[in-house]
């Protein structure tokens, strides 16, 4: 697949690290050549120095075989004409454009992106998009990853197995029905496979149970994770990201403190003005003065989401030294994430997984509805749809002819789980849950592409 990155930045450069791990011929255009050469050093892609928005550029960089464009410079007008060049001039088949501006993503002007208007097939806001994310992790305290499906009726929910988990070495078929806990998959020791109803749950085992929304408590629960809930949280950075989450907190009646640090007066003036309840304390973040003034010691967690990794690295270490118990982390690179311990107490969120998921629906050649990235290299679930017309219907799981490191977990019909067997049948209207390697990706395409 031809895909042209417009946009060297930090988001440009997240999609790039995911995409660049298949087999996608990536070209990444910019007009900053130091942004550039550091893409092109880290990664194998082509590089062209221009804007993005220019038809001379994508002339030159042959766009019209190209089979995807992701605008997602720092300015929202120019991704926009760079899709509406796209379109018009080089027919390229799939749109994305990268949309920070609330003006531009507020729903009454949704009738905006058509063929007929602005030729946008998808608007992802990547800051929106990872402060949802780090609000899911909030709202689930112990949890290393929480990905809502069949429009948040469902949620697969990651979290590590410690030594206070009382279903250690049970195996996973009597869990199941004696805990109605479904683990469906297993990552250990770097390594990612399907939960066989014969394995047994190991310590420090990363696990992902299907469950539906009501009932995640009790399912963390059984396995010895009874966080308390986040009410003290201190957040490192002011930012889109910070600003986003302070916000929606500040609805969130079981929030009694937040407060944002930052070092840069204007953007904590800005913050300040706007938002009611939480408190913009301005200063350098790593002071012992600043942090003695937003309380560290008492705060039960803190979020570090700057635009450096080992700012907000180093942020997570000493709040944890501090006694908060709870961390989290955005990184853009997993170069130092050593550094802090991974688990339900200590969360490590990558920028590139979560920017990519968002994408995932238009970049996957599949009827798909949604789909979330489990860990670099170790593959996605997708949500399929079974519509009318598929020819999917009627077969059993076997007939899929699914490859080996392809599997549909779980059925969501009328409203119920169906973990199926090889014998199970699909029918209209269900919705799939399917895990697909990287090494099924392809064949996985085809399969559900009908």
């Amino acid at each position: 697949m031809k895909i042209i990155v417009g946009g060297a930045g930090h988001v440009g450069r997240s999609i790039v690290d995911y995409l660049s791990q298949a087999n996608n011929d990536i070209i990444v255009v910019d007009m900053d050549r130091n942004k550039l050469d550091a893409v092109a050093k880290e990664f194998d892609v082509q590089t062209f120095q221009g804007s993005i928005s220019h038809p001379g550029v994508m002339e030159k960089i042959n766009a019209k075989d190209a089979d995807i464009l992701i605008a997602v410079t720092d300015n929202d007008e120019i991704n926009l004409v760079a899709c509406q060049v796209a379109y018009t001039l080089f027919q390229i088949p799939r749109k994305i454009a990268r949309v920070d501006s609330e003006y531009f993503l507020n729903p009454l002007w949704n009738t905006l992106y058509s063929d007929r208007n602005l030729p946008v097939d998808f608007v992802i806001s990547p800051d929106v998009e990872i402060a949802e994310s780090i609000l899911n992790l909030l709202r689930f305290p112990g949890t290393t990853a929480v990905f809502p499906l069949v429009n948040e009726k469902l949620y697969l929910v990651g979290f590590k197995c410690g030594e206070n988990c009382s279903l250690l070495n049970m195996d996973i078929n009597t869990i199941r029905h004696n805990y109605n806990s479904p683990i469906i998959h297993i990552i250990r020791q770097n390594k990612s496979f399907f939960a066989k109803p014969t394995e047994s749950i190991h310590l420090n085992d990363e696990i992902f149970v299907l469950v539906e929304k009501d009932k995640i408590f009790d399912t963390l629960h059984d396995f010895g994770i009874a966080a308390d809930q986040i009410n003290n949280l201190v957040i490192f950075g002011g930012n889109a990201i910070s600003y986003y989450i302070a916000h929606t907190l500040e609805k969130n009646e079981t929030i009694d403190n937040c407060k944002i640090i930052e070092g840069t007066t204007h953007m904590a003036d800005d913050y300040a003005a706007e938002l009611n309840y939480t408190r913009i304390i301005r200063g350098e973040m790593m002071s012992d003065v600043i942090l003695d003034e937003a309380e560290i010691k008492n705060a039960n967690m803190s979020i570090s989401v700057t635009e450096n990794d080992k700012d907000n690295l180093l942020a997570s270490l000493i709040a944890q030294r501090s006694g908060v118990p709870y961390t989290l982390s955005l990184v853009n690179s997993r170069a130092f994430d050593s550094l802090i311990k991974d688990d339900g107490n200590n969360i490590i969120v990558d920028r590139s997984l979560v920017t990519t998921s968002a994408m995932l629906q238009e970049l996957r050649r599949a009827k798909i509805n949604n789909a979330h990235c489990l860990r670099r290299g170790m593959g996605e679930v997708w949500e399929v749809r079974i519509d009318k017309d598929s020819l999917n219907t009627d077969k059993t799981i076997d007939e899929l002819g699914l490859p080996e490191r392809c599997k549909v977990s779980a059925i969501y019909r009328h409203e119920n789980i169906i973990y199926p067997s090889a014998t199970d049948k699909i029918e209209e209207g269900d919705i799939l849950i399917a895990f697909v390697s990287p090494q099924s990706m392809r064949k996985a395409e085809e399969i559900f592409r009908v």
